[in-house]
């Protein structure tokens, strides 16, 4: 199996296109704040990245260039990860990717204001709440970061098998020179 390296890309580049929806989207409301469309798209992308995006202006300063040039750096580091020869790159591109939007929903999850916390009941009767807000949105999110990471555990394997197969031939070969 050769592996594709637009398939490797597909969900770090997901993870960072919605950042970057989410920036154009809040300039475009500060262009236009009675448009309704722009409040509806803002508020669409906010709950996957609130909470990375206002930890990143605290320390930026509000920058839209600066947070640009960090979507920037960031998807031209992934593409190379997922280009390289070696398998471990595109591997950590795609979890760190899974993991970035997993905590970016759940940081997010605390911060809504009409949210869908789902309350559960224990064998002993406790009661507790699971505080992710488990949209369709955010699971489709999480189930496209699961199956990128299922391509990865399957290219790399793949990989590690044709690796050992061609060991194997070198060694036959090695003991028939003997």
């Amino acid at each position: 199996m050769t592996r594709k390296p637009i398939l490797l890309f597909a969900f770090p580049a997901l993870i960072l296109l919605i950042l970057a929806g989410e920036r154009a989207a809040t300039f475009l409301l500060g262009t236009y704040p009675a448009s309704p469309a722009m409040w509806w798209i803002w508020l669409e992308l906010r709950p996957l990245s609130t909470m990375f995006w206002q930890q990143v202006d605290l320390y930026l300063g509000g920058s839209m260039v600066l947070d640009a040039a960090i979507l920037t750096a960031a998807s031209i580091v992934c593409w190379m990860a997922c280009r390289t020869r070696k398998s471990a790159a595109f591997f950590l591109a795609n979890h760190v990717a899974l993991l970035f939007a997993a905590l970016m929903i759940a940081s997010s999850s605390h911060s809504e204001t009409a949210s869908t916390i789902a309350a559960f009941t224990a064998p002993n009767g406790l009661p507790f709440s699971l505080m992710l807000d488990f949209t369709w949105q955010n699971s489709l999110v999480l189930l496209l970061g699961t199956a990128a990471c299922a391509y990865c555990h399957v290219a790399f394997l793949g990989e590690a098998r044709q690796r050992s197969e061609a060991l194997a031939v070198q060694l036959i070969a090695l003991q028939r020179d003997l």
